[in-house]
């Protein structure tokens, strides 16, 4: 096998890279660690992660992140095109995700653990990679990241550093951070600008990097690392931290790896598990129906701001995100209030009467002074488009019926939205259709 290489160009070539583009909105999983200590949120699709949101959920700040598989000359297979991915709970009702992912041509397995660390923001991934052909040394695994901060992919820098003597790579943008850092060994790290100096294309066409880069600046940029096998087994931890400086993000990654998997996992697991106790589950016919309510109820809340409580979104996703670009901010993770009410609907019917009250009370507050609410709108409450759609101004009213009618509101808490219900009522009056 072929050394790695030594840092011999400090800058990137290829500013600012191809025009950057979003991923997938066909997700097979979302997930984030209940509670205000991680404001952290991930998706995955393809065998991957896709989008991670930080620090609100409506904050997109990577367009994806997987494993690229070489013999380190000719051989190249990339998890999300060139393998069959299988998405299993690694807990019932709880959203975090076992991944397998089997290469086409039979040549390898990649099994995968995802979750987010519970007290700091971190996405973790355990890892196991195993020869189906051949021994673990014939391979080499390269972890490759690209950094959209902020909901751009333009203008993030990326560089090879370390902290407090643990190698990472990092990227930034406008006072968004984040470092990937790895329990195993790098044997080489690179970024580069998309689609010109990027990882990704030298192990294309070479099955290594062959020149590393230490710097790419303001462009569309990826990082890419490759993991030692051999010193770690074929078994390995990533952990994506995430800060508003890249100290913080790499002291944040830093601790998860100390803390370590196993004990991150059972917090957050546990702490998935008190939600579901503390609900008023209904009676379900049988055990199927009682497994896909208690997921799709987290799937639910999942979606939830953890500094605008209350404010759940539509989607993590950007719908046909391989088109759209830094053009197209919002996506689907916005508030539309006819889907949030459509959200504590479903809050109500699994029981989570705590989570449909606090849907109640983000609509109380971002409810504007004539009585309707934006089409859409960042967690904030400041609009996004412009438009006014009276269902999203009806829709409120009917739920607060709803959540009277199922006890989700006491006798004495229905005063209190009356305000807001009259507000609806005479916008409505004054602008529907006579």
């Amino acid at each position: 096998m072929k050394a790695p290489p030594d840092v011999t160009r400090l800058h990137a070539p290829g500013w600012p890279g191809i025009a950057p583009r979003w991923t997938s909105s066909a997700k097979s999983g979302v997930g984030t660690a209940l509670g205000a200590g991680s404001r952290v949120w991930f998706t995955l699709s393809h065998g991957i992660l896709n989008e991670i949101y930080y620090p609100r959920v409506d904050s997109a700040c990577t367009r994806d992140f997987g494993l690229i598989v070489t013999d380190g000359e000719s051989y190249f297979s990339e998890e999300k095109r060139h393998a069959r991915s299988e998405v299993s709970l690694l807990s019932p009702g709880v959203p975090a995700f076992h991944l397998r992912n089997t290469a086409f041509d039979g040549r390898y397995r990649v099994d995968k653990d995802v979750l987010t660390d519970p007290s700091t923001d971190v996405v973790l991934q355990r890892v196991r990679f195993s020869p189906l052909a051949g021994t673990l040394a014939d391979y080499r695994v390269y972890a490759l990241v690209a950094p959209h901060l902020n909901n751009h992919g333009a203008g993030n820098t990326a560089w090879i550093g370390e902290y407090k003597g643990v190698p990472m790579l990092y990227a930034e943008r406008n006072g968004y951070a984040l470092a990937l850092a790895c329990s195993a060994p790098w044997l080489a790290r690179s970024v580069g600008f998309v689609g010109y100096s990027d990882g990704w294309q030298q192990l294309q066409v070479d099955g290594r990097i062959v020149e590393a880069y230490a710097r790419a600046e303001d462009g569309n940029v990826a990082m890419t690392g490759e993991v030692d096998l051999s010193a770690s087994a074929g078994s390995f931890v990533l952990a994506l931290g995430f800060g508003a400086s890249a100290a913080e993000a790499g002291q944040h990654a830093a601790n998860s790896l100390i803390t370590g998997f196993d004990a991150i996992e059972s917090d957050y697991v546990a702490a998935w598990q008190r939600w579901h106790h503390a609900r008023h589950a209904p009676a379900f016919a049988n055990e199927d129906a009682r497994s896909l309510t208690e997921f799709s109820a987290a799937v639910l809340r999942v979606h939830e701001s953890k500094s605008f409580r209350g404010g759940v979104i539509a989607s993590l996703s950007v719908p046909w995100g391989f088109n759209k670009g830094d053009d197209d901010l919002g996506g689907y993770h916005l508030v539309w209030p006819r889907d949030l009410v459509e959200t504590a609907g479903g809050f109500l019917a699994a029981g989570a009467h705590e989570d449909a009250r606090r849907v109640l009370r983000f609509l109380q507050v971002t409810q504007d002074a004539d009585g309707h609410w934006c089409q859409n709108m960042w967690l904030d409450g400041s609009p996004y488009w412009n438009g006014i759609q009276m269902d999203e101004v009806a829709l409120p009213v009917l739920f607060v019926d709803l959540a009277a009618r199922t006890g989700a509101l006491r006798p004495a808490d229905r005063q209190r939205y009356w305000p807001m219900i009259r507000r609806a009522a005479g916008f409505i009056v004054r602008n529907g259709p006579v």
